[in-house]
Order: C-alpha cells, then sequence, then structure tokens
C-alpha cells in the first residue's frame, strides 16, 4: 500500500465540491473512493450514504452529522475524525468505531447473514 502521506486526495473531495459530487451520486456515477487519502477534509455535505469507503484514510476529517448507515467502512480509518452525530453501518461493532477513533486501527464490519 502507498504511503498515506503521499497518497494524492481525490479531486472532487479535495475542493470539497459537494454538489458536484452529489449530482454525480444521484445520477449513479459516484466516484471510486475505495482506498483514498479523505484526510483533513470537511465532508459534512457530502452524500456518502452508501459509499464504498472501504480503506479509506480518514484521519481529522469532519464527518459530523453524516449518515454513514449504508456505506462500506471496512478497512476505514477514522483517527481524530470529527464524528459527532454520524449514523454508522448497524453491521460496524461501537467498539471498532471507538478504537479507530482513539488509536487509527482499520475498523471491520460484521457481515450480514447475506452476506455469509
Amino acid at each position: 500500500m502507498a504511503e498515506i502521506k503521499r497518497m494524492l486526495k481525490p479531486k472532487i473531495m479535495l475542493e470539497e465540491n459537494a454538489s458536484n459530487f452529489n449530482q454525480l451520486v444521484a445520477e449513479g456515477k459516484a466516484p471510486d473512493l475505495r482506498c483514498q487519502n479523505l484526510s483533513d477534509l470537511d465532508l459534512r455535505a457530502f452524500n456518502l450514504t452508501n459509499a464504498d469507503l472501504s480503506g479509506c484514510y480518514l484521519r481529522g476529517t469532519n464527518l459530523s452529522g453524516l449518515d454513514l448507515s449504508g456505506a462500506n467502512l471496512d478497512g476505514a480509518s477514522i483517527k481524530n475524525a470529527s464524528i459527532s452525530g454520524v449514523l454508522f453501518p448497524r453491521i460496524l461493532p461501537p467498539c471498532e468505531i471507538s478504537l479507530s477513533h482513539q488509536l487509527g486501527t482499520r475498523m471491520r464490519q460484521n457481515k450480514t447473514d447475506s452476506e455469509k
């Protein structure tokens, strides 16, 4: 895996162009965000409800108030992210969220019955 500090952030996210991003999501053309460096961005206005954020690096990112209930956060890290009011997926155990937020560990989602 590439060193996180050297990973470029996706342009649409770096510019924090939420309206353009949300339009792409509405059209079913959401950018591929898997394994991206989204650290230190303000993503509060982005529609990430069903986003695939697996493997993402979200250190210091502002996620406050987001509905991530349908998002794939498997392997994502949220160390020191602002997570007040975030609706996390039900299959993501609270201990995984807490450890990732405090220590930067990568979260592991429990598989649903249909995925087993």
